[in-house]
């Protein structure tokens, strides 16, 4: 059982964010898991810094704790053969703690570059030619490539790490767990046997990561508000999250979203037992890398939170 925290890069600035990392390290966490987003999801959240820059930031600063995009989405923003590239030299900079995730994306952060939002059908195919291609560039020397939808011409990455990192998948039904099997891993973002089940049906095996969101804070009150300000979004759904093309879409989206609606699904407050009890479900469902996704009043009192009343509970309940 591995223990993570989600580094919130649309909430806080990319200094923040790599702060973060180190006091994470310091309070025990195995690894940080990071999202790769061009937009914040709301208003409030007011940032949404390059993953990749503060990533190699947050290699420099820290030496045991593992890395890992949560998750980049590897065509239409970007071309496979930047994530190909990228990964690489993330592995070199972190001494092999890098672990690259990726999904179909969200809209977003896609449409940014006027390339349009395909079907779930049509990103499925992206996805699965995109990860042909990043395999073939980590297999050394020059490639090129033709496919249904994404090309690649004469193209090597020279600086290539001695292991390769990992790649796991985002997935949330059949289609995308049983690409998630055809790699060294998997990713969710809700507690589903199913999801797991099919993956490993599929002769899927490695790391089953997975994010558990969670709002601590002094109180239950402060705790659900907090968490409405940052989190409101996650209860829209990831049908809604992968569709809206801007922040004031999901404003909108999360208008009629109370705190009493958020309390029914966040652990919120100080009481240990109650985020132990949120994080069962996933544990239940076969996840061994717990994200823990704070959406509470102050970073730093989670992490003391996490150290003194957490760390032990958890892993021992693994």
């Amino acid at each position: 059982m591995k223990i993570g925290y989600k580094l919130f890069a649309e909430a806080y600035d990319p200094k923040e964010i790599v702060r973060q990392a180190r006091k994470a390290e310091e309070a025990g966490f195995d690894f940080v898991e990071i999202s790769d987003h061009y937009h914040p999801w709301l208003y409030s959240h007011g940032h949404s810094g390059f993953v990749w820059s503060m990533l190699a930031a947050i290699a420099a600063q820290t030496t045991t704790l593992r890395l890992a995009t949560g998750v980049t989405c590897p065509f239409i923003r970007y071309h496979p053969a930047i994530i190909a590239q990228a990964a690489a030299t993330t592995a070199i900079l972190s001494d092999g703690r890098f672990t690259l995730g990726v999904g179909s994306g969200e809209r977003l952060n896609e449409h940014v570059v006027g390339g349009g939002w395909p079907s779930v059908t049509v990103r499925h195919e992206m996805l699965r030619e995109a990860l042909e291609i990043i395999r073939l560039l980590w297999s050394g020397g020059y490639h090129s490539y033709e496919g249904k939808h994404l090309d690649l011409e004469d193209a090597r990455v020279f600086d290539l790490p001695d292991e390769l990192p990992p790649i796991i998948v985002a997935a949330s039904g059949d289609r995308s767990a049983e690409i998630a099997a055809t790699q060294d891993g998997l990713f969710a973002t809700e507690p589903s046997r199913e999801v797991v089940q099919t993956f490993e049906n599929h002769n899927g095996s490695g790391p089953r990561y997975c994010e558990i969101p969670l709002a601590y804070a002094e109180d239950e009150r402060s705790g659900a508000a907090s968490a409405h300000n940052l989190m409101r979004f996650g209860l829209t759904g990831w049908k809604v999250q992968a569709e809206l093309p801007n922040p004031i879409n999901f404003e909108a989206a999360t208008a009629l979203i109370t705190e009493d609606d958020i309390r029914r699904n966040f652990p919120c407050g100080p009481d240990p037992d109650r985020h132990v009890e949120a994080v069962r479900p996933y544990i239940d469902a076969g996840f061994d890398h717990l994200t823990l996704m704070n959406a509470g009043t102050s970073p730093d009192a989670f992490f003391d939170f996490y150290a003194d009343e957490l760390a032990g509970r958890l892993i021992g309940s693994g």
